[in-house]
């Protein structure tokens, strides 16, 4: 086995923990001796143990004089658990091989240092680019204190989310939404408009056995939230914020009703009234969610673009088409009167789920914020 070999098991020893980390990285970290893997492991969820100790209480034989391959720079302080690099000057490794650099400040560096200084042979960004994938929500909210937030919706091959009825079940296939379970459980998160909430009373849950849902967001300016809906029904089950965006006697009475049902009401205005999606990313990054998968809806998707806060785009196409005038799109708003001022994507992975096609972007978050759809 080559050098690539042990990272690329690092790599996939590190997606087991995919959902469970969070806000932590995901990380894998295989030790070698002699040509033979003696150790390995992952961090497999907050709290616990990180990848280099796992690997290290799971060697068969003396790390002493081994090579301890890490997708991401070993830490070097004291957090809910000691440094890795403690860790590793104990066992007597001789040589770390790292690769992605850890942009939190606490490490950033630190790690590779501490362990040089201590004479262990240390080579970084060994397949950087495969392990930087792995964690671009961490990058990001280790860096920015605010979520990374994924936009998903499902469309037909003419950009429809809905008949001009409003009906929308189901645009996709089975494949598909077992696929979003799956999504739901990645990221810590999930938010939808109200208007997505009156239409379909949906519960923005996971339904797959062994998989954590995540912390339910509903944008709800006006606070027009049935008490009855299912979300209101469940919110001791699930933990759910309400971001409202008009403070007045009502919504003040209503709020107080929802709190005691276990909701959690925020007041966050823009200067129109509206939920300030900038502060509410703030206020939720605080609370330590790093992530979102935004399931807005056509209004709550732009009102998302226009605020600069989306870092990636996902996109089920289904081999339908609705047509009609008056069937809705998955953005809609004002939109941009030239082309030039379009939203920019960078096309990042393409693949069939069932009979649908998955196509995920990246957001250019640069031309979102200075282009006419943010001022429109």
């Amino acid at each position: 086995m080559t050098d690539r070999d042990y990272m690329e098991r690092a790599i996939c020893l590190a997606q087991k923990g995919r959902g469970w980390t969070n806000p932590n990285p995901m990380v894998g970290a295989v030790i070698v001796k002699d040509g033979r893997i003696i150790g390995e492991g992952y961090h497999a969820r907050c709290g616990e143990l990180h990848a280099e100790r796992n690997a290290i209480a799971a060697l068969t034989e003396s790390g002493e004089g081994a090579t301890l391959y890490v997708t991401l720079e070993p830490c070097c302080h004291y957090g809910r658990t000691p440094p890795c690099t403690q860790a590793i000057l104990e066992q007597r490794i001789a040589k770390v091989v790292i690769g992605s650099r850890d942009p939190n400040p606490k490490v950033a560096g630190k790690g590779a240092a501490l362990l040089r200084q201590a004479g262990v042979e240390v080579v970084e960004d060994f397949m950087k680019e495969e392990c930087d994938r792995l964690n671009p929500v961490f990058f990001h909210y280790i860096t920015t204190r605010t979520p990374y937030v994924v936009m998903k919706y499902a469309m037909t091959v003419d950009g429809k989310i809905a008949t001009r009825t409003g009906a929308s079940r189901w645009v996709t296939g089975e494949e598909s939404r077992a696929m979003v379970h799956e999504m739901r459980h990645n990221y810590m998160g999930i938010m939808a408009g109200i208007g997505t909430v009156l239409a379909d009373d949906p519960m923005l849950n996971v339904r797959l056995e062994g998989k954590k849902s995540p912390v339910r967001i509903i944008c709800d300016s006006r606070l027009r939230i049935p008490e009855n809906s299912r979300i209101c029904r469940t919110a001791r089950e699930y933990r759910t914020v309400i971001a409202c965006g008009r403070k007045n006697r009502e919504t003040e009475e209503k709020a107080s009703r929802l709190e005691s049902m276990g909701l959690e009401v925020i007041f966050l205005p823009d200067s129109r009234g509206q939920v300030d999606l900038r502060q509410l990313m703030a206020h939720l990054g605080g609370q330590g969610i790093d992530s979102i998968l935004l399931e807005g809806g056509a209004d709550l998707n732009d009102s998302a673009l226009r605020a600069g806060i989306v870092q990636e785009v996902k996109v089920f196409v289904a081999p339908k088409i609705f047509g009609g005038a008056g069937a809705r799109s998955a953005v809609e708003g004002l939109g941009v009167e030239e082309p030039g001022q379009a939203v920019n994507l960078r096309l990042e992975k393409l693949s069939k789920v069932g009979e649908d096609i998955l196509m995920e972007y990246k957001v250019n978050i640069g031309e979102v914020r200075a282009g006419c759809l943010q001022g429109s």
